[in-house]
């Protein structure tokens, strides 16, 4: 299988354990995604974007879109696009007199074979195919960056995370971080708060998706019912299932009872070999009851349904 060459890490990787649990970063294991959707994304999207007349609406939209839908954590150039695409169907944007632009290079941008969705794969596609579309939005992406690295300090683990990595390495299980963020802040902000020690490998946006990073470190070196990803969004919950794993959901705006059951009850399971089937099931049924795939406003084109869009 190609990979990108900074995956080799997780290619070389050989499993010290018969059990691999990855876990992902922002909103799952740290709470840092609220402050990042609300202090940084969100207000460098309607200063990017030209938002200003309907900034009410598009902060509605954005935080629909980042954590509360099924699009919940998605990468954020396929958020920037589903962004701009339910606020130019959304009658209230309309009824301002405002227009939301087609932006048709950025629908390129994302649906190009061969080119990352990450600020290197949308700099190397700027540098092939010039436009000012593209240009803005990795404006965007640097303003982002730029916010985070100033707003975001000591935004720590959620409750119940250091003992629930403490208890797997107790029993010796593999642990990984998997996550969309890039490596360099993933080391600082694991190696800040003390859970770098507990991983073997913390793989970010650059080594791939997260299905690749399960896919690259564990898949044919465990058994299948003995790798799980951890994770508080549909993408991840996707990414499991793609590569065939199990998957243990945290739930947002429940993340202390969530790595609470995660210690007490799941764990034991997945050790025991109880976890998949049933008790999964039940898991993912409330996830997915936490998380609507229907905007709650009124649309231009009668259509209220979101889907997830398919990771290239």
């Amino acid at each position: 299988m190609q990979h990108p060459q900074a995956a080799q890490v997780l290619v070389d990787f050989v499993p010290t354990s018969e059990y691999f649990v990855g876990i992902d970063s922002d909103g799952c294991a740290m709470d840092a995604m609220d402050i990042k959707h609300l202090e940084c994304f969100t207000p460098a999207y309607i200063k990017a974007w030209d938002l200003q007349p309907v900034s009410t609406l598009a902060r509605e939209t954005a935080l629909f879109v980042n954590l509360g839908s099924v699009t919940r954590g998605l990468n954020r150039w396929l958020a920037l696009k589903q962004l701009l695409d339910l606020l130019r169907d959304r009658v209230e944007v309309a009824e301002r007199g405002v227009t939301i632009p087609e932006y048709p290079e950025l629908t390129e941008f994302v649906n190009a074979p061969g080119y990352p969705l990450s600020d290197k794969g949308i700099a190397q596609y700027y540098e092939d195919h010039p436009s000012e579309t593209i240009a803005r939005a990795i404006r965007w992406g640097d303003d982002v960056n730029a916010r985070i690295a100033d707003m975001v300090h000591n935004a720590g683990p959620f409750v119940g995370v250091r003992e629930s990595m403490q208890a797997m390495e107790e029993v010796g299980i593999d642990q990984m971080t998997v996550s969309a963020t890039p490596v360099h802040a993933l080391e600082y902000e694991w190696n800040a708060h003390g859970l770098a020690q507990f991983m073997k490998v913390i793989a970010g946006q650059e080594m791939g998706s997260k299905a690749e990073h399960v896919q690259y470190a564990a898949k044919g070196k465990y058994a299948d019912d003995k790798i799980m990803l951890i994770g508080d969004a549909p993408g991840d919950r996707d990414a499991a299932a793609k590569v065939g794993c199990l998957y243990y959901p945290i739930l947002p705006g429940e993340e202390k009872r969530s790595w609470n059951r995660f210690k007490t009850e799941a764990l034991g399971r997945f050790l025991d070999g109880t976890f998949a089937g049933e008790y999964q099931q039940m898991l993912i049924d409330e996830f997915n009851a936490k998380l609507p795939d229907q905007v709650p406003w009124e649309t231009i084109s009668g259509n209220r349904t979101v889907t997830m869009p398919e990771v290239k």
